[in-house]
């Protein structure tokens, strides 16, 4: 009796307006027609590797036990970066060897999954789709192909390729203790424009950026009125800014490294 399905999840910085991501799927789906594919976001800014390894970072954990996570944020394409697979909490992340899957952090305290593991792809060990590779897109010639072939169980992770002991790892901004308070920064800004912050999430005190000094932290967006600031503490768990029914990025001239204060 065949393996079950695995679920493939898909994230990226590819957009929707152009084919990219249907020619990943197509791709998958051309060898192996009964793979369940979700979509987790293909709205990763152009080349912005934290901002998708954040979101992955917050959003695994809530998916199907025995996901793959196909993930291509790649400016790095072509180059001598390598491609990548990890085993994490019962998953498989494949991807680009740049950071993108190194905040993937499942619970060590009790010890239940095996050790994380990451893997160099041996292009050698993996059949072509028919047509050469392209340089340029890896994500359709590489990554959707062993993504669909460790679904399938077609593949299983001991046969990807070496161990890679060394794979490239983001280190977030901490937030600075100050006598009164914390300082941090922008990490990323959502589809809203709420400018998702390095501090931790708490629920009192006032959020200082820029010229404005006293944004109060709530519970909920409607303990401000309509177009007024505000900071709480979001689904990520990290402390955001926030305007109700408006966008915090416009309001106050946001981007990713925008310096922050919180204080009690």
């Amino acid at each position: 009796m065949s393996p079950p399905l695995r679920t493939v999840v898909l994230l990226t910085d590819f957009g929707l307006s152009d084919p990219y991501v249907g020619l990943m799927k197509g791709v998958m789906l051309r060898h192996h027609p009964g793979l369940t594919l979700l979509d987790l976001s293909h709205g990763v800014p152009p080349q912005q590797i934290l901002t998708g390894a954040l979101l992955l970072a917050s959003s695994w954990s809530w998916l199907p036990d025995d996901s793959v996570f196909l993930c291509v944020v790649d400016p790095g394409v072509g180059s001598a970066r390598h491609p990548v697979v990890r085993r994490a909490a019962g998953r498989l992340f494949v991807g680009p060897d740049n950071g993108l899957l190194s905040l993937v952090d499942p619970p060590v305290d009790p010890p239940v999954d095996p050790p994380d593991l990451w893997r160099r792809i041996d292009l050698s060990a993996i059949p072509a789709t028919g047509a050469p590779r392209s340089r340029t897109f890896h994500g359709r010639d590489l990554f959707a192909p062993v993504a669909a072939r460790l679904a399938t169980g077609d593949l299983c992770f001991e046969q990807i390729g070496p161990i890679l002991p060394d794979p490239v790892r983001l280190t977030l901004p901490a937030p600075i203790v100050t006598p009164d308070g914390l300082d941090g920064e922008v990490l990323y800004l959502d589809h809203y424009g709420n400018a998702i912050l390095s501090l931790p999430g708490v629920g009192t005190g006032a959020v200082s950026v820029g010229a404005v000094s006293a944004v109060p932290v709530c519970l909920r967006y409607t303990d401000v009125p309509p177009g007024a600031p505000l900071a709480l503490t979001g689904s990520t768990g990290r402390l955001e800014l926030s305007v109700r029914d408006g966008s915090a990025a416009d309001r106050f001239d946001l981007h990713p490294g925008s310096r922050v204060r919180w204080r009690p």
